[in-house]
């Protein structure tokens, strides 16, 4: 069996799966990080940041190798991160829901066993009313495994950190040349 069969049958390691969702409350208990950023304007950079982010660009602009059971995500697919910055860790994660409307678009991974936090993360982008594209970073957290629980002051910087990287990376697909 390889990783990837493995992480698509493997249970999430949180209870409450689809919370990320727009309008959907995220649990008390945990980490929160809500951020944005303008990163574009109009319907083409709409267009270029929603196939960025659906093709896990947030994810490598922000310095991540990505491993991912289909190119772009699919409600199912599974993503096997890993960065230099931490080490040798593998990061495995299932998308729980895609959303791909006319204005909003994205996606939201769960965690898996293994992974260092337990919890999920939308990354999307919105065509305002006003024109604005705005990249959208959503996500709640508790420690997962007991290195997480002890370091949890430096893993919440290193969120807050890794979040700018991804919205500084949407901005990069919204200004890029086609």
């Amino acid at each position: 069996m390889t990783d990837f069969e493995r992480w698509e049958r493997a249970p999430f390691t949180y209870s409450e799966v689809g919370a990320t969702r727009p309008g959907h409350r995220m649990p008390g208990d945990a980490h929160v990080v809500r951020a944005e950023r303008v990163v574009g304007r109009g319907p083409e950079d709409f267009a270029a940041v929603r196939a960025f982010i659906l093709g896990f660009g947030m994810q490598r602009g922000a310095g991540m190798r990505v491993r991912a059971s289909t190119p772009s995500a699919r409600e199912g697919t599974v993503l096997v991160a890993s960065a230099p910055f931490l080490g040798p860790l593998r990061i495995p994660c299932r998308v729980v829901y895609v959303l791909d409307g006319p204005r909003r678009a994205g996606f939201a991974y769960g965690t898996l066993p293994g992974h260092p936090e337990s919890g999920e993360e939308l990354f999307s982008v919105e065509l305002r009313p006003d024109g604005a594209v705005v990249a959208v970073v959503a996500a709640f957290s508790r420690p997962g495994r007991w290195y997480t629980r002890v370091g949890a002051p430096a893993g919440r910087l290193l969120q807050a950190a890794v979040t700018r990287r991804y919205l500084a990376a949407a901005a990069n697909a919204a200004t890029a040349p086609g």
